[in-house]
């Protein structure tokens, strides 16, 4: 049986339009990443082994800054691993604020699950740390039941982080930055257009396709006036795209992606796009042949393979069509590919 494409089109809400918070950051409103690098103990032989020459230096290490000397040649240790430590902290996290921290063994051990995280700093992406970790690792599962997986050799801990220093909040005379998820030129101009409109000044001012300059007024809480910003709606716009999986056959569009006329002829399939609806009667009935329609009232002709959509029809139609006549994703690929090639679809095709 042949494998067809799942079609799943990406319609924004005009209507409405979506909040500015959800197509946008504001510069330096993002999560922070950390890292560490630090040592589980406690583990019941499932740690490092004796060829992993790091872990056992940095007990030696750690031991020495408890007055401890001792020669790393003669540690042979399995209840310690090297772990590198990471986490995600919300932006501007304050001093005291907890949060969990992912522990990754990066040696040889078999498992760090229930062995204690040790005392580690936290840098961010400057190189000072902003964070200390320390508890108890609980190793991760996926699943549930019988298909439950377990990765013995990464963990968590849970409420493991705490701040030790605020994350830095960057004002630069009032004026912040609105960075686009996906840069667009119409997008950007109907966000400033959006808040100049609300506040009835010229706060907003489109700068390129993916930022837009903010000047906060004098005498408002950038805080209060930015939550308000966040919260206006836009109609965003994008370029025609098309996304297709050759793996999973999982293909993406946004909106209604119209076909002009045109007529392509890939790998034994001949693809019409007319400017009025054939009948029936205008192919001869071959011997063994069949003309039909299907479900989009789309005429097929089963021995040639051929379709015969009219004027109008959107991508979503054509491969509908072209998946009941029983062509593979590869051939749908083809034809989208020659349609674009002869300039009868207007949008960007990009296969993963």
């Amino acid at each position: 049986m042949l494998k067809k494409l799942l079609l799943l089109a990406v319609i924004p809400l005009l209507t409405f339009g979506a909040r500015i918070k959800d197509i946008a950051t504001i510069e330096g409103f993002k999560p922070t990443y950390l890292i560490g690098y630090g040592l589980v103990v406690g583990l019941k032989g499932t740690g490092d082994g004796t060829s992993v020459k790091f872990t056992i230096q940095s007990i030696a290490n750690m031991l020495k800054r408890f007055g401890v000397i001792v020669d790393p040649n003669a540690l042979t240790l399995k209840n310690v691993a090297a772990v590198m430590v990471t986490a995600t902290v919300p932006p501007y996290a304050k001093t005291g604020m907890r949060f969990d921290v992912t522990v990754s063994a990066i040696g040889d051990a078999k498992s760090i699950d229930g062995g204690t995280l040790l005392l580690t700093p936290l840098k961010g992406p400057d190189g000072r740390v902003y964070a200390v970790a320390q508890g108890t690792v609980i190793t991760k599962k996926k699943g549930k039941g019988f298909t439950a997986k377990t990765y013995p050799n990464v963990g968590v801990v849970i409420g493991g982080g705490i701040m030790e220093r605020d994350l830095p909040f960057y004002l630069v005379r009032n004026y912040v930055n609105i960075i686009l998820n996906q840069p667009d030129i119409t997008t950007a101009s109907k966000v400033a257009k959006a808040i100049n409109d609300f506040f009835g000044e010229e706060l907003a001012t489109p700068v390129d396709s993916a930022t837009v300059r903010l000047r906060i007024p004098f005498g408002k809480n950038p805080i209060d006036f930015l939550a308000q910003v966040e919260q206006l709606r836009v109609e965003t716009d994008s370029p025609a795209k098309i996304v297709i999986d050759g793996r999973s056959g999982v293909v993406l569009f946004g909106g209604d992606i119209e076909i002009k006329p045109v007529s392509v002829s890939v790998e034994g399939v001949t693809v019409t796009v007319r400017e009025y609806a054939p009948v029936a009667e205008e192919y001869p009935t071959l011997p063994g042949s069949v003309v039909g329609k299907n479900s989009q009232g789309v005429l097929t002709k089963e021995q040639t393979q051929t379709v015969y959509p009219i004027k109008g029809t959107t991508v979503g139609d054509l491969i509908k069509s072209l998946n009941e006549i029983g062509l593979t994703p590869d051939q749908i690929v083809s034809v989208l590919e020659a349609m674009k090639q002869a300039g009868a679809l207007n949008a960007e095709i990009e296969v993963r």
